[in-house]
């Protein structure tokens, strides 16, 4: 009996011993495996990254490629990268990448479902490349934002506001939402509105207008700019004043005109009128 029990207990740490044994080498297995992937992981990142550079510069230098294009192609390609890093890895667990891309496909609908707002901006980013908006450097509102387009990849496109700011919209959001491109067209309309006193010479405030427009260089002859009496508000007699310029002046010409058409009126006894209060006393 006693026999029995003592091989009963040499069998039982045997097979605790096998286990050990068993375990060991599979952490040894998990643990090469980890460093393996982490590796591959690393190494694919900078690769991928460094072929996105690549192509960045290798299309620049050709001079015949579009910045938005660019951006949008280097994109695609750091992601498609990516992809080949992450069944890379998934390998080096002992995955099989055939029997990977089987589930893939098998989950493919799934991913699409769930993913559906995300492959949507990817699929924006193809229509905003297809029918070219705006391009790189054009000013904008689009998606809710006024900015510079400095770049557009498969998901985002990025703005900066006048001020600077950095702001990445989702290509979506853009697609769907009104685009207006300031940059367009070479030349821009600029509207602006003078009031002057109801007691002034609207033939000399008109003639003093006109006279400014014509001094500045930066004003087209043609369309012929226009000053009109618009309209007769409570306080003032408003003109509309309309010019047409390069768009790269817009911003300029509109503060130089407020600037000399105050003085110019100053200058010429014009009154600028604004609203007044009148106050009623009560006879007590």
């Amino acid at each position: 009996m006693q026999e029995n029990t003592g091989d009963a207990a040499n069998m039982s740490s045997e097979n605790v011993q096998v286990l050990m044994n068993t375990l060991a080498e599979k952490a040894a297995e998990w643990g090469m495996s980890a460093v393996s992937a982490l590796i591959i992981l690393i190494i694919g990142l900078f690769v991928a990254g460094r072929i996105k550079s690549a192509i960045r510069k290798v299309m620049t230098r050709t001079g015949k490629l579009d910045a938005m294009l660019i951006g949008f192609i280097s994109s695609l390609v750091y992601y498609a990268a990516l992809a080949l890093v992450l069944v890379m890895v998934l390998g080096s667990f002992g995955v099989q990448t055939t029997s990977l891309a089987a589930v893939i496909g098998a989950a493919g609908l799934a991913i699409g479902l769930a993913l559906q707002g995300t492959l949507g901006h990817v699929a924006s980013g193809v229509m905003l490349l297809a029918f070219r908006p705006f391009k790189i450097g054009d000013y904008v509102e689009a998606g809710g934002e006024a900015g510079t387009i400095k770049d557009i990849t498969i998901f985002t496109t990025e703005m900066a506001t006048v001020d600077n700011k950095k702001i990445i919209i989702p290509n979506g959001k853009i697609w769907d939402d009104t685009i207006t491109n300031y940059s367009a067209n070479t030349d821009r309309r600029l509207d602006m509105v003078f009031g002057i006193s109801y007691d002034d010479d609207i033939g000399k405030a008109r003639d003093i207008i006109l006279q400014i427009i014509k001094d500045d260089e930066r004003v087209q002859d043609t369309p012929a700019p226009l000053v009109e009496v618009n309209s007769l508000g409570d306080f003032s007699v408003d003109f509309t004043v309309r010019m047409w310029l390069k768009g790269s002046d817009y911003f300029a010409v509109k503060w130089d005109m407020n600037r000399k058409i105050k003085e110019a009126f100053d200058a010429q006894g014009v009154n600028i009128p604004f609203p007044t209060t009148i106050e009623i006393q009560k006879q007590g």
